[in-house]
Parts: structure tokens; C-alpha cells; sequence
């Protein structure tokens, strides 16, 4: 049972920290969502996640089910779970001003409140200065329920064919982790306005960790990552 919901408007941004053991659980409530996401070590600012490590450890562009979130130390931050989407982008980065200007039209808060362009870039710098980061600390992030697809050229664009509602993703906390998230756009958003998606958020206790766990044996590399989150809680 989860002990904890609530929702994340759309253009919002958030953070906290999870402890290992507990799970997250995100769930489109709109259909077609993009929901951004960053992890820290909330002991060690300096561990981050790390995409290019995550996707060669285990040979694999996307992400879903089964996969595991590295830090750029060789750890697991997260272990995806279950996931009725399938298919998760953690290349294409982040929106910015920019981006939506050009597409939408650029809106602030101090002019049109709650309809103003909010991008997923300038999210995640107002929630990095709450712990004494900035700009140099962001990393590649993760787009959750964004599926990208390449043409013949190798050019890459979102796919036509989003999340629907009610999908969700839950990830299991294997080290105690810094979650920074946004539901701003996608930077290859193709809607003709700027979309506006609700997503919810359940957090609650994970499940032991058992020998068979699919994240756990998805790959020989995933043994040795949670063989180093055994490591670095054993203090060495």
C-alpha cells in the first residue's frame, strides 16, 4: 500500500530525497506526458546520475522495465520496477526558454501566473539552488513516458504515439538518493500548444531486494552495481 500521493501540476517542478528502500511511483494523468528527472547523492552532491553509463552497462538505448539508473560511481541510484509504458528517453536532455519561445511563445509568471512557459532547464536550476547548485551541475536527465524514434538519416523526433493515461513507471531506491523532477516539456514536443500535463506521484516502502529480482540479474554489470551500493553502505 502506498503511504504518500500527490500531483505535480503541469509546468511544475519538485525535489526530494528518497531513502533506499522506498519506491516512486509516476503516473500520467493526461496522456502524453513528459515528466524530467534528475538524482543526486544527497551525502555527496558530486554523484550524480549518469546516462551514458546507464544505457552502455546495460546495451540499451531505452529504458523500461528491468533497467537500472547509474551514478557516474558505478552505483545504483534506482531500479525500474514495472512500467506500463515501455519505452523511456534519457538522450534528448531539456527543454529551455528558448525552445518554448520559438514554439509556444515565451509567457512569465510575473505577467501570466499560472499560464506562463514554464521550460524543463530553468526547472531544474530552481530546485538545484536549494542545494547550493547550479548550472554546472546539471546533468543528462531522464524523460519519462517520451519515446523517441530516428528516420533514415538518424534524425530523432518524438514519437507520435505518447503515453496514455493511467500509464505509470516505479522505481525501487537502492541508495538513498536527491530526486529533482519537472513535468515541463519535452524538447521535441511536436503539439501546436504547450501541453499541459498532470502527473501523480506515489511514494511509499519497496519490496526486499530477493536473488531473483529482475533488475538485479537483467545483466551481469547490474551485479556488480548493487554489489557496490553493498560496498559503499558497508562504509568502504
Amino acid at each position: 500500500m502506498q503511504n504518500y500521493t500527490t500531483e505535480l501540476a503541469p509546468g511544475g517542478h519538485w525535489s526530494l530525497e528518497l531513502r533506499r528502500g522506498t519506491q516512486l511511483t509516476l503516473r500520467d494523468l493526461s496522456g502524453g506526458s513528459n515528466v524530467g528527472m534528475l538524482f543526486y547523492n544527497p551525502r555527496n552532491l558530486l554523484e550524480r546520475y549518469n546516462a551514458p553509463d546507464t544505457l552502455k552497462c546495460q546495451h540499451t538505448f531505452k529504458l523500461t522495465q528491468g533497467h537500472c539508473l547509474y551514478s557516474d560511481m558505478g552505483r545504483i541510484f534506482a531500479s525500474i520496477t514495472a512500467d506500463s509504458f515501455g519505452w523511456h528517453d534519457t538522450v534528448c536532455g531539456n527543454s529551455h526558454a528558448s525552445h518554448i519561445a520559438k514554439k509556444w511563445g515565451g509567457r512569465d509568471y510575473q505577467t501570466d501566473r499560472n499560464d506562463w512557459h514554464q521550460n524543463g532547464y530553468d526547472a531544474f536550476l530552481v530546485e538545484l539552488a536549494k542545494y547550493g547548485l547550479g548550472a554546472a551541475d546539471m546533468a543528462a536527465n531522464l524523460n519519462w513516458f517520451s519515446k523517441v524514434v530516428t528516420d533514415a538519416e538518424g534524425n530523432m523526433a518524438l514519437a507520435p504515439s505518447g503515453s496514455k493515461i493511467g500509464d505509470t513507471v516505479t522505481l525501487r531506491f537502492e541508495m538513498d538518493t536527491l530526486v529533482l523532477l519537472h513535468s515541463c516539456p519535452h524538447p521535441y514536443s511536436w503539439a501546436e500548444t504547450y501541453p499541459k500535463h498532470r502527473i501523480g506521484i506515489e511514494l511509499g516502502l519497496a519490496a526486499a531486494v530477493a536473488e531473483d529480482d529482475e533488475c538485479l540479474n537483467h545483466c551481469p554489470e547490474n551485479a556488480r552495481g548493487f554489489a557496490n551500493n553493498a560496498l559503499y553502505y558497508l562504509g568502504a
